[in-house]
């Protein structure tokens, strides 16, 4: 959020400064990550909270609910870019003092390179779904201020229609990346199954025990950091419960060993009535 106000500040005035809608095209989309950063920081605080009577499963899809949310923005951004744009392909205005919007737009990019590096070591160790959405966002930054910079160096040049078509440029890609975040927060919320290696995974760790004869019904999900995981585990009809609840804990184990963040539930079947099944 600090990151987003700092952009928001220096751009706003390098746009009062030349007039250039692709620096207006930055400045809304610096507006949209203040926007979406707050919202973020009260969805990633919420999901964190411990689960309680009324949410038994915790509250771990806070994060795609900030996802959509996201989305939703930045849409709207793209739109408002859009028409914008279009407006002053029409009536183009000369832009000023160019060189005070290439410094910003590259003291932008140092400031941006440094937030990601930053979100992507966090990323690595939380997986968090809010956090990704936000990277994405400013990723997207990167690509917007060296297009902005492209814009501003064709109008230098002469060629006045450059920095709006730069400008619906910009508004395109805001656009395709607000869906992108979309759909990864509504598969979410719908409870997708995780990755198909990470599945195989799973299948590959429970067969792995001796004492395992097969595996089925496995199905996984994931809320915000968590991850589900429920299978059934094929037994032999006269191992002892003591037996098979301790075989259920050692498989369990091993997979929290590969998904940290995850809650696992295992039943345990005969063998011969999960052939029959």
């Amino acid at each position: 959020m600090l990151t987003a106000a700092v952009l928001i500040a220096v751009k706003l005035l390098a746009w009062l400064w030349t007039g250039s809608v692709s620096m207006l095209a930055s400045l809304v989309d610096s507006l949209m990550d203040s926007i979406a950063s707050a919202i973020n920081l009260v969805a990633v605080r919420y999901s964190l909270v411990p689960a309680d009577a009324e949410h038994r499963f915790g509250h771990g899809k806070a994060e795609p609910l900030a996802g959509l949310a996201q989305a939703g923005f930045v849409c709207g951004s793209a739109v408002f870019l859009l028409f914008h744009a279009i407006d002053r392909l029409r009536f183009p205005r000369p832009l000023r003092d160019i060189e005070v919007g290439i410094a910003v737009m590259v003291f932008s990019i140092v400031v941006t390179a440094g937030l990601l590096t930053l979100q992507r070591s966090v990323i690595r160790q939380t997986e968090s779904t809010a956090i990704r959405a936000d990277a994405l966002h400013y990723a997207t930054d990167l690509l917007t201020n060296l297009a902005v910079i492209a814009g501003l160096g064709l109008s230098s040049l002469g060629w006045a229609w450059a920095d709006s078509v730069f400008a619906i440029g910009i508004a395109a890609y805001i656009f395709y990346s607000a869906v992108r975040i979309g759909s990864e927060a509504f598969q979410q919320l719908m409870d997708r199954e995780l990755e198909p290696e990470v599945q195989q995974k799973i299948l590959a760790i429970a067969r792995a025990h001796p004492t395992v004869v097969g595996v089925h019904d496995l199905r996984t999900r994931r809320s915000g950091r968590l991850r589900f995981v429920q299978l059934h585990l094929e037994l032999d009809d006269g191992l002892p419960l003591t037996r098979a609840h301790a075989v259920a804990d050692e498989v369990e184990e091993r997979i929290l060993a590969l998904l940290p963040h995850a809650e696992v539930i295992i039943h345990q079947d005969p063998v011969t009535v999960s052939e029959e099944t």
